[in-house]
Protein backbone atom coordinates (compact mmCIF):
# COMPACT_ATOMS: atom_id res chain seq x y z
CA UNK A 1 0.00 0.00 0.00
CA UNK A 2 2.64 2.06 1.16
CA UNK A 3 5.06 1.73 -2.11
CA UNK A 4 1.52 2.39 -4.47
CA UNK A 5 0.93 6.00 -2.52
CA UNK A 6 4.87 6.78 -3.34
CA UNK A 7 4.35 5.92 -7.38
CA UNK A 8 1.13 7.86 -6.63
CA UNK A 9 2.87 10.43 -5.69
CA UNK A 10 4.92 10.43 -8.73
CA UNK A 11 2.40 11.66 -11.13
CA UNK A 12 2.39 15.07 -9.47
CA UNK A 13 4.54 17.40 -11.53
CA UNK A 14 8.06 16.29 -12.06
CA UNK A 15 11.14 18.73 -10.81
CA UNK A 16 13.52 19.86 -13.77
CA UNK A 17 16.88 20.56 -13.41
CA UNK A 18 17.45 24.63 -12.49
CA UNK A 19 20.36 26.03 -13.01
CA UNK A 20 22.65 27.46 -10.05
CA UNK A 21 20.91 30.97 -10.55
CA UNK A 22 17.48 30.03 -10.18
CA UNK A 23 18.49 28.09 -6.88
CA UNK A 24 20.32 31.02 -5.45
CA UNK A 25 16.96 33.50 -6.29
CA UNK A 26 14.14 30.56 -4.97
CA UNK A 27 16.32 30.26 -1.95
CA UNK A 28 17.02 34.24 -0.97
CA UNK A 29 14.24 34.51 1.04
CA UNK A 30 15.55 31.91 3.34
CA UNK A 31 18.46 34.48 3.71
CA UNK A 32 15.49 36.98 5.33
CA UNK A 33 13.85 34.28 7.80
CA UNK A 34 17.74 33.42 9.26
CA UNK A 35 18.54 37.14 9.73
CA UNK A 36 15.83 37.11 12.32
CA UNK A 37 16.75 33.82 13.85
CA UNK A 38 19.63 35.51 13.78
CA UNK A 39 18.93 38.20 15.95
CA UNK A 40 16.56 35.80 17.95
CA UNK A 41 20.09 33.83 18.88
CA UNK A 42 21.85 36.65 20.00
CA UNK A 43 19.58 38.97 21.39
CA UNK A 44 17.19 37.50 23.05
CA UNK A 45 19.09 36.62 26.35
CA UNK A 46 20.78 39.71 26.80
CA UNK A 47 17.02 41.20 26.08
CA UNK A 48 15.75 39.31 28.54
CA UNK A 49 19.14 40.07 31.00
CA UNK A 50 18.38 43.99 30.64
CA UNK A 51 15.02 43.95 31.53
CA UNK A 52 16.22 41.80 34.90
CA UNK A 53 15.35 38.15 33.81
CA UNK A 54 17.63 35.90 36.11
CA UNK A 55 19.62 32.63 34.48
CA UNK A 56 17.29 30.49 35.38
CA UNK A 57 14.29 31.85 33.67
CA UNK A 58 16.32 31.70 30.36
CA UNK A 59 15.16 28.43 28.83
CA UNK A 60 11.26 29.04 30.02
CA UNK A 61 11.68 32.59 28.38
CA UNK A 62 13.04 31.00 24.85
CA UNK A 63 9.65 28.44 24.80
CA UNK A 64 8.48 30.12 22.34
CA UNK A 65 10.74 28.84 19.60
CA UNK A 66 9.84 25.60 20.18
CA UNK A 67 6.43 25.48 20.84
CA UNK A 68 5.46 27.12 18.01
CA UNK A 69 7.00 24.99 15.85
CA UNK A 70 5.78 22.11 17.06
CA UNK A 71 2.30 23.19 16.59
CA UNK A 72 2.86 25.70 13.66
CA UNK A 73 5.07 23.82 11.27
CA UNK A 74 3.15 20.34 10.57
CA UNK A 75 0.04 22.09 10.77
CA UNK A 76 0.99 24.65 7.65
CA UNK A 77 2.72 21.52 5.94
CA UNK A 78 -0.33 19.71 5.71
CA UNK A 79 -1.78 22.75 4.67
CA UNK A 80 0.38 24.07 2.05
CA UNK A 81 0.26 20.28 0.89
CA UNK A 82 -3.54 21.04 -0.36
CA UNK A 83 -3.28 24.77 -1.29
CA UNK A 84 -4.40 25.16 -4.43
CA UNK A 85 -4.17 28.94 -5.09
CA UNK A 86 -3.37 31.09 -7.92
CA UNK A 87 -0.62 32.20 -5.89
CA UNK A 88 0.94 28.80 -5.74
CA UNK A 89 0.91 26.05 -3.06
CA UNK A 90 3.82 27.55 -0.58
CA UNK A 91 4.14 31.03 -1.42
CA UNK A 92 1.04 32.72 0.13
CA UNK A 93 2.87 31.09 3.22
CA UNK A 94 6.11 32.78 2.91
CA UNK A 95 4.21 36.40 2.53
CA UNK A 96 1.99 35.85 5.33
CA UNK A 97 5.09 34.55 7.76
CA UNK A 98 7.36 37.28 6.43
CA UNK A 99 4.53 39.74 7.18
CA UNK A 100 4.48 38.71 10.91
CA UNK A 101 8.06 38.79 11.24
CA UNK A 102 8.84 41.80 10.37
CA UNK A 103 6.15 43.81 12.33
CA UNK A 104 7.36 42.16 15.29
CA UNK A 105 11.13 42.76 14.78
CA UNK A 106 10.06 45.92 14.67
CA UNK A 107 8.04 45.58 17.73
CA UNK A 108 10.62 44.09 20.15
CA UNK A 109 13.33 46.55 21.12
CA UNK A 110 10.65 48.63 22.67
CA UNK A 111 9.90 45.93 25.05
CA UNK A 112 8.98 47.51 28.54
CA UNK A 113 8.93 44.27 30.71
CA UNK A 114 10.16 40.36 30.50
CA UNK A 115 6.57 39.39 29.75
CA UNK A 116 6.29 41.93 26.45
CA UNK A 117 9.60 40.62 25.29
CA UNK A 118 8.53 36.67 25.85
CA UNK A 119 4.69 37.72 23.82
CA UNK A 120 6.42 39.16 21.14
CA UNK A 121 9.26 36.15 20.60
CA UNK A 122 5.74 34.09 20.47
CA UNK A 123 4.20 35.99 17.60
CA UNK A 124 7.51 36.48 16.20
CA UNK A 125 8.29 32.92 16.08
CA UNK A 126 4.75 31.73 15.00
CA UNK A 127 5.93 34.02 11.54
CA UNK A 128 9.07 32.43 11.39
CA UNK A 129 7.67 29.23 11.66
CA UNK A 130 4.53 29.95 9.16
CA UNK A 131 7.25 30.47 6.58
CA UNK A 132 10.00 28.32 6.80
CA UNK A 133 7.90 24.87 6.98
CA UNK A 134 6.24 25.35 3.10
CA UNK A 135 10.39 26.52 2.40
CA UNK A 136 11.99 23.25 2.73
CA UNK A 137 8.97 21.72 0.82
CA UNK A 138 9.58 24.40 -1.94
CA UNK A 139 12.81 23.13 -2.64
CA UNK A 140 11.95 19.49 -2.61
CA UNK A 141 9.21 20.51 -5.13
CA UNK A 142 11.25 22.45 -7.70
CA UNK A 143 14.19 20.16 -7.80
CA UNK A 144 15.08 16.73 -8.56
CA UNK A 145 16.67 14.05 -6.60
CA UNK A 146 20.18 14.72 -8.00
CA UNK A 147 19.89 18.61 -7.14
CA UNK A 148 18.48 17.86 -3.58
CA UNK A 149 22.04 18.49 -1.61
CA UNK A 150 22.51 21.18 -3.53
CA UNK A 151 19.12 22.70 -3.35
CA UNK A 152 19.14 22.42 0.76
CA UNK A 153 22.75 23.07 1.56
CA UNK A 154 22.08 26.08 -0.51
CA UNK A 155 19.58 27.08 2.58
CA UNK A 156 22.68 26.30 4.76
CA UNK A 157 24.85 29.20 2.83
CA UNK A 158 22.05 32.20 2.95
CA UNK A 159 21.63 30.41 6.76
CA UNK A 160 25.24 31.30 7.29
CA UNK A 161 25.10 34.54 5.66
CA UNK A 162 21.93 35.74 7.20
CA UNK A 163 22.70 35.15 10.58
CA UNK A 164 26.72 36.50 10.17
CA UNK A 165 25.02 40.04 9.33
CA UNK A 166 22.37 39.69 11.74
CA UNK A 167 25.42 39.38 14.49
CA UNK A 168 27.05 41.51 13.27
CA UNK A 169 25.41 44.88 12.23
CA UNK A 170 25.61 46.23 16.09
CA UNK A 171 29.38 46.02 15.74
CA UNK A 172 29.63 47.80 12.14
CA UNK A 173 27.27 50.30 13.55
CA UNK A 174 29.93 50.89 16.46
CA UNK A 175 32.92 50.42 14.82
CA UNK A 176 31.94 53.24 11.57
CA UNK A 177 30.75 55.41 14.52
CA UNK A 178 27.17 55.55 13.95
CA UNK A 179 26.06 54.14 17.37
CA UNK A 180 27.94 54.58 20.92
CA UNK A 181 27.82 51.14 22.80
CA UNK A 182 26.77 53.21 25.90
CA UNK A 183 24.15 54.39 24.56
CA UNK A 184 20.55 52.85 26.06
CA UNK A 185 17.34 53.94 25.94
CA UNK A 186 14.62 53.97 29.28
CA UNK A 187 14.12 50.11 29.09
CA UNK A 188 18.02 49.51 29.21
CA UNK A 189 18.25 48.18 25.79
CA UNK A 190 21.27 49.60 23.63
CA UNK A 191 20.54 51.38 20.79
CA UNK A 192 22.50 49.00 18.40
CA UNK A 193 20.31 46.52 19.44
CA UNK A 194 16.85 48.69 18.30
CA UNK A 195 19.04 49.42 14.51
CA UNK A 196 19.95 45.49 14.32
CA UNK A 197 16.35 44.76 14.72
CA UNK A 198 14.84 47.54 12.33
CA UNK A 199 17.28 46.52 9.92
CA UNK A 200 16.06 42.77 9.89
CA UNK A 201 12.55 43.54 9.83
CA UNK A 202 13.61 45.29 6.28
CA UNK A 203 16.01 42.47 5.07
CA UNK A 204 13.35 40.12 5.84
CA UNK A 205 9.87 40.51 3.86
CA UNK A 206 12.15 42.13 1.12
CA UNK A 207 14.84 38.83 1.00
CA UNK A 208 10.89 36.36 0.88
CA UNK A 209 9.16 38.72 -1.44
CA UNK A 210 12.23 38.90 -3.86
CA UNK A 211 12.29 34.84 -4.06
CA UNK A 212 8.57 35.46 -4.31
CA UNK A 213 8.43 37.62 -7.49
CA UNK A 214 11.43 35.54 -9.26
CA UNK A 215 10.78 31.72 -9.03
CA UNK A 216 7.31 30.43 -10.08
CA UNK A 217 6.30 27.34 -8.27
CA UNK A 218 5.69 24.09 -10.80
CA UNK A 219 2.21 24.08 -11.82
CA UNK A 220 -0.31 21.35 -10.74
CA UNK A 221 -2.21 19.73 -13.27
CA UNK A 222 -6.32 20.24 -13.74
CA UNK A 223 -5.91 16.16 -12.53
CA UNK A 224 -3.82 17.18 -9.63
CA UNK A 225 -5.81 20.08 -8.58
CA UNK A 226 -9.04 18.24 -8.76
CA UNK A 227 -7.35 15.46 -6.90
CA UNK A 228 -6.79 17.61 -4.17
CA UNK A 229 -10.16 19.17 -4.19
CA UNK A 230 -11.77 15.52 -3.77
CA UNK A 231 -9.92 14.53 -0.35
CA UNK A 232 -11.70 15.77 2.82
CA UNK A 233 -10.52 19.74 4.00
CA UNK A 234 -10.91 20.80 6.88
CA UNK A 235 -8.84 20.90 10.53
CA UNK A 236 -10.30 17.50 11.41
CA UNK A 237 -8.43 15.85 8.30
CA UNK A 238 -5.51 18.34 8.77
CA UNK A 239 -4.64 16.53 11.89
CA UNK A 240 -5.94 12.90 10.35
CA UNK A 241 -3.25 13.70 7.79
CA UNK A 242 -0.05 14.48 10.25
CA UNK A 243 -1.88 11.12 11.82
CA UNK A 244 -1.43 9.13 8.90
CA UNK A 245 1.96 10.16 8.29
CA UNK A 246 3.28 9.50 11.34
CA UNK A 247 2.36 5.78 10.84
CA UNK A 248 4.38 5.44 7.57
CA UNK A 249 7.18 7.94 8.81
CA UNK A 250 10.51 6.49 6.75
CA UNK A 251 13.24 4.73 8.54
CA UNK A 252 15.48 6.97 7.99
CA UNK A 253 13.26 10.11 9.57
CA UNK A 254 12.75 7.99 12.69
CA UNK A 255 16.84 7.84 12.97
CA UNK A 256 17.34 11.11 12.28
CA UNK A 257 15.06 12.10 14.77
CA UNK A 258 17.26 10.46 17.74
CA UNK A 259 20.13 12.48 16.36
CA UNK A 260 18.23 15.76 16.49
CA UNK A 261 16.92 14.81 20.12
CA UNK A 262 21.00 15.39 20.96
CA UNK A 263 22.12 18.07 18.69
CA UNK A 264 18.89 20.50 18.60
CA UNK A 265 18.99 20.24 22.64
CA UNK A 266 22.69 20.93 22.64
CA UNK A 267 22.29 24.06 20.37
CA UNK A 268 19.03 25.22 22.47
CA UNK A 269 21.65 25.47 25.64
CA UNK A 270 24.27 27.08 23.56
CA UNK A 271 22.24 30.27 21.76
CA UNK A 272 20.66 30.82 25.65
CA UNK A 273 24.30 30.97 27.79
CA UNK A 274 27.09 31.45 25.61
CA UNK A 275 26.37 35.79 26.15
CA UNK A 276 26.75 34.48 29.52
CA UNK A 277 29.78 32.24 29.41
CA UNK A 278 31.59 34.90 27.50
CA UNK A 279 31.22 37.61 29.93
CA UNK A 280 31.97 35.24 32.89
CA UNK A 281 35.02 33.61 30.85
CA UNK A 282 36.59 36.77 29.25
CA UNK A 283 35.27 39.62 30.94
CA UNK A 284 34.98 38.08 34.18
CA UNK A 285 31.39 39.44 35.19
CA UNK A 286 27.76 38.33 35.33
CA UNK A 287 26.06 42.02 35.98
CA UNK A 288 24.05 42.86 32.84
CA UNK A 289 24.50 46.49 33.99
CA UNK A 290 28.75 46.27 33.11
CA UNK A 291 30.27 47.36 29.77
CA UNK A 292 31.94 43.88 30.32
CA UNK A 293 28.49 42.37 29.47
CA UNK A 294 27.67 44.71 27.14
CA UNK A 295 31.41 43.71 25.34
CA UNK A 296 30.23 39.74 25.96
CA UNK A 297 27.03 40.45 24.15
CA UNK A 298 28.82 41.79 20.93
CA UNK A 299 31.63 39.58 20.92
CA UNK A 300 28.74 37.10 21.22
CA UNK A 301 27.10 38.56 17.98
CA UNK A 302 31.11 38.01 16.54
CA UNK A 303 31.51 34.19 17.29
CA UNK A 304 27.53 33.65 16.18
CA UNK A 305 28.63 36.09 12.96
CA UNK A 306 32.21 33.50 12.67
CA UNK A 307 30.67 30.49 12.90
CA UNK A 308 27.56 31.53 10.41
CA UNK A 309 30.51 32.76 7.94
CA UNK A 310 32.44 29.14 8.09
CA UNK A 311 28.82 27.95 7.76
CA UNK A 312 27.96 29.46 3.90
CA UNK A 313 31.70 29.64 2.81
CA UNK A 314 31.93 25.38 3.88
CA UNK A 315 28.23 25.25 2.55
CA UNK A 316 28.52 24.19 -1.32
CA UNK A 317 31.75 22.03 -0.46
CA UNK A 318 29.54 19.42 1.55
CA UNK A 319 27.27 18.91 -0.98
CA UNK A 320 30.36 18.24 -3.18
CA UNK A 321 31.14 16.04 -0.52
CA UNK A 322 27.74 14.56 0.02
CA UNK A 323 28.09 13.45 -3.32
CA UNK A 324 31.28 12.02 -3.41
CA UNK A 325 31.32 9.98 0.34
CA UNK A 326 27.43 9.94 1.12
CA UNK A 327 25.23 12.62 3.11
CA UNK A 328 25.47 10.14 6.17
CA UNK A 329 29.27 10.76 6.16
CA UNK A 330 29.61 14.40 5.92
CA UNK A 331 26.69 14.67 8.56
CA UNK A 332 28.71 12.10 10.93
CA UNK A 333 32.10 14.26 10.60
CA UNK A 334 30.73 17.57 10.59
CA UNK A 335 28.99 17.19 14.18
CA UNK A 336 32.06 15.16 15.71
CA UNK A 337 33.64 17.66 14.98
CA UNK A 338 32.05 20.64 15.74
CA UNK A 339 31.17 18.67 19.46
CA UNK A 340 34.54 18.50 20.13
CA UNK A 341 35.50 22.11 19.21
CA UNK A 342 32.72 23.66 21.18
CA UNK A 343 33.84 21.95 24.12
CA UNK A 344 37.39 23.61 23.96
CA UNK A 345 35.40 27.05 23.74
CA UNK A 346 34.58 27.29 27.91
CA UNK A 347 38.44 26.99 28.46
CA UNK A 348 39.22 29.56 26.41
CA UNK A 349 39.94 33.30 27.87
CA UNK A 350 41.52 35.11 24.81
CA UNK A 351 39.06 36.08 22.64
CA UNK A 352 41.50 35.78 19.51
CA UNK A 353 41.66 31.70 20.21
CA UNK A 354 37.70 31.51 19.58
CA UNK A 355 38.42 31.09 15.75
CA UNK A 356 38.98 27.47 17.06
CA UNK A 357 35.16 26.58 18.24
CA UNK A 358 33.79 29.06 15.30
CA UNK A 359 35.29 26.64 12.53
CA UNK A 360 34.04 23.95 14.39
CA UNK A 361 30.48 25.12 15.26
CA UNK A 362 30.44 26.69 11.52
CA UNK A 363 31.12 22.95 10.00
CA UNK A 364 28.32 21.12 12.29
CA UNK A 365 25.66 23.87 11.71
CA UNK A 366 26.05 23.90 8.11
CA UNK A 367 25.24 20.46 8.37
CA UNK A 368 22.80 20.90 10.79
CA UNK A 369 20.81 22.96 8.30
CA UNK A 370 20.96 21.10 5.16
CA UNK A 371 22.68 17.62 5.08
CA UNK A 372 19.35 15.51 6.97
CA UNK A 373 17.05 16.89 4.81
CA UNK A 374 19.02 15.92 1.73
CA UNK A 375 18.87 12.76 3.52
CA UNK A 376 15.68 12.73 3.44
CA UNK A 377 13.74 14.13 0.63
CA UNK A 378 14.30 11.24 -1.19
CA UNK A 379 12.65 8.68 0.78
CA UNK A 380 9.24 10.80 0.80
CA UNK A 381 5.97 11.05 -1.81
CA UNK A 382 6.39 14.03 -2.97
CA UNK A 383 2.63 14.60 -2.25
CA UNK A 384 3.26 14.54 1.44
CA UNK A 385 6.70 16.47 1.47
CA UNK A 386 5.08 19.62 3.29
CA UNK A 387 3.80 17.10 5.95
CA UNK A 388 6.81 15.08 6.35
CA UNK A 389 9.42 18.07 6.24
CA UNK A 390 7.00 19.25 9.13
CA UNK A 391 6.70 16.61 11.37
CA UNK A 392 10.97 16.73 10.58
CA UNK A 393 10.99 20.02 11.97
CA UNK A 394 8.55 18.80 14.83
CA UNK A 395 12.09 16.51 15.61
CA UNK A 396 14.04 20.09 16.31
CA UNK A 397 11.44 21.89 18.38
CA UNK A 398 10.71 18.83 20.41
CA UNK A 399 14.17 18.34 22.40
CA UNK A 400 14.16 22.97 22.17
CA UNK A 401 10.76 22.00 24.33
CA UNK A 402 12.44 19.51 26.21
CA UNK A 403 15.21 21.86 26.92
CA UNK A 404 13.04 24.65 27.79
CA UNK A 405 11.60 22.43 30.74
CA UNK A 406 14.32 20.14 32.18
CA UNK A 407 17.80 22.31 31.77
CA UNK A 408 16.74 24.34 34.41
CA UNK A 409 17.70 21.15 37.00
CA UNK A 410 20.29 20.16 34.98
CA UNK A 411 21.82 23.90 35.32
CA UNK A 412 20.88 24.48 38.90
CA UNK A 413 22.16 20.99 40.30
CA UNK A 414 24.58 19.10 38.16
CA UNK A 415 26.06 21.88 36.38
CA UNK A 416 26.25 24.40 39.13
CA UNK A 417 25.11 27.04 38.07
CA UNK A 418 27.90 28.04 35.81
CA UNK A 419 27.40 29.02 32.33
CA UNK A 420 30.64 27.86 30.86
CA UNK A 421 29.58 24.16 32.42
CA UNK A 422 26.62 25.02 29.96
CA UNK A 423 28.61 24.80 27.09
CA UNK A 424 30.93 22.30 27.77
CA UNK A 425 27.38 20.56 28.08
CA UNK A 426 26.32 21.41 24.83
CA UNK A 427 29.32 20.36 23.00
CA UNK A 428 28.86 17.08 24.59
CA UNK A 429 25.37 16.15 23.10
CA UNK A 430 26.50 17.19 19.66
CA UNK A 431 29.81 14.98 19.99
CA UNK A 432 26.95 12.21 20.92
CA UNK A 433 24.45 13.49 18.24
CA UNK A 434 27.37 12.62 15.40
CA UNK A 435 27.74 9.12 16.88
CA UNK A 436 24.32 8.74 16.75
CA UNK A 437 24.17 9.20 12.90
CA UNK A 438 25.91 5.86 12.57
CA UNK A 439 22.41 4.28 12.92
CA UNK A 440 21.16 5.67 9.64
CA UNK A 441 21.12 3.19 6.92
CA UNK A 442 19.76 5.17 4.03
CA UNK A 443 18.28 4.28 0.67
CA UNK A 444 17.48 6.80 -1.56
CA UNK A 445 13.78 5.45 -2.87
CA UNK A 446 10.32 5.78 -1.85
CA UNK A 447 10.13 2.04 -1.21
CA UNK A 448 11.74 2.60 1.97
CA UNK A 449 8.43 4.13 3.46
Amino acid sequence: MIVAQAEKADNFASAIKLNFGSIIAMNLGFFGIQYSFGLQQTNMTPIYSYLGANADQIPLLNLAGPMTGLIIQPIVGAMSDKTTSRFGRRRPFFLIGAIICSICLFAMPYSSSIWMAAGILWILDAGNNITMEPYRAFVSDKLPSEQHALGFLTQSFFTGLGITLANLTPGILIAAGLISIHARSGNNIPYTTYAAFFIGGIVSIGSIMYSCFTTKETPLSAQEIEKIKAEPGGVKMVFKDIAEAFKVMPPTMKKLGIVYLFNWYAMFIYWQFITLCLAKTIYNTTDAASDGFASAQLLTGTVNGGYNVVTFIVAFPLAFFARKITAQKVHLISLLFGGLCLICLPMIHNPLLLFIPIIGLGIAWASMMGTPYAMLAGSIPKAKTGIFMGILNMFIVMPMLLETITFKYIYRYLLGHKPENAILFAGILITIAGFMVLLIKRKNSPDTL
